[in-house]
């Protein structure tokens, strides 16, 4: 029931005009309905999961933050193309990177606006790249795409750490939608994990990021992938102010170092490797040529990225030093700050 408004508001044309048309928003949104709606925008994949999923509790504080009153996580897929993101050349992996996400933030975009017009309450954070930098290097993102994509039903997390989802692989986007309305149906976990254990990820990760085992070094990780992100945007502008003059700084840091450290502050952030992606079989689709000859798909996926000329970043005295400097003599390794205080 609506609040009685004072006789002067009740009269305004805005307000007579509204209340005369305004219709009462559903207290739970059909799950058919919404998927319908996610794929009309141009999604590939996309399932819900409820706030109070006990796999996502650590995600309520922040959620809650963002968009007090979410009740669902609409977990969005967008799917991209599998021989772009293989490439050796990184200018082609990372177009097919950053316009995947262009094309993810859109359809969350034209999702969110319908169902604001339905009447909800509704939000999109960034699905490709934190920005809470206020937090920075704490938590940097509103909320954990992976987590909900799992919890949601549409994947199951790899050993490099990136969401397999069963038909598509690995090579998709991630993106999240809060609203604050149930929704009929969420989904459930897989009760397979699509990941073959074929372990290309831990041949194809250049400072050994990912063991055997299972074990992932995050920073090493980082360190390298995300060279020109955050940590080692920091790390290359204490190179600077630490330079004696224009000679010293050259003698550290090459022209081409910084014509793409210019590329990514002009256009957008260059991964290094995501090699682990490129490489993994896994999935539906993606899984035909592995099946047909696996020396075949490794000489024409794996290999190359092997094989190629580039430089590795480490940290000082680090296992991926030592990694990367015993399995890559051909490549360059290069020991750089973490960019990270303390």
């Amino acid at each position: 029931m609506s609040e009685k408004l004072p006789a002067r508001l009740a009269k305004h044309p805005t307000v007579r005009k509204v209340r005369s048309r305004r219709l009462q928003k559903p207290a739970v949104l059909d799950a058919d309905w919404l998927r319908e709606l996610c794929l009309e925008a141009g999604v590939d994949d996309v399932a819900f999961a409820s706030v109070d999923n006990p796999e996502l509790a650590s995600e309520v504080e922040h959620v809650e933050a963002a968009l007090p009153g979410t009740k669902s996580y609409i977990s969005l897929v967008v799917r991209m193309n599998r021989d772009n993101i293989r490439s050796t050349a990184r200018s082609v992996a990372n177009q097919e990177f950053h316009r995947s996400g262009e094309l993810l933030n859109e359809a969350a975009y034209r999702i969110v606006r319908r169902l604001q017009d339905a009447g909800h309450r509704v939000l999109n954070p960034s699905a490709t790249f934190p920005m809470e930098m206020d937090n920075y290097p704490g938590r940097i993102w509103v909320v954990a795409h992976k987590p909900v994509a799992v919890a949601a039903g549409l994947g199951v997390m790899g050993i490099h750490r990136n969401v397999i989802h069963p038909k598509f692989g690995n090579f998709i986007l991630l993106g999240t939608i809060l609203v604050d309305t149930p929704i009929s149906s969420y989904g459930e976990p897989l009760d397979y994990s699509p990941c073959l254990e074929c372990k290309l990820c831990v041949a194809a990760c250049p400072v050994g990021a990912i063991g055997k085992d299972g074990s992932f070094d995050w920073l090493a990780c980082s360190t390298h992938n995300y060279r020109e992100f955050m940590g080692g945007f920091t790390d290359w502008v204490q190179t600077v102010a630490d330079s004696a003059d224009a000679a010293d700084f050259r003698s550290r840091v090459t022209d081409s170092e910084n014509a793409s450290m210019w590329q990514s502050l002009s256009f957008k952030p260059n991964y290094k490797a995501a090699y682990c992606l490129a490489v993994c079989p896994a999935g539906e689709d993606v899984i035909g040529p592995y099946l047909d000859n696996r020396k075949s798909f490794m000489d024409l996926v794996l290999k190359p990225l092997q094989d190629k000329k580039e430089t590795l970043y480490v940290l000082p005295n680090s296992k991926a030093e030592e990694y990367a400097q015993r399995r890559y003599p051909h490549k360059q390794v290069k020991v750089v700050d973490s960019g990270r205080r303390g």
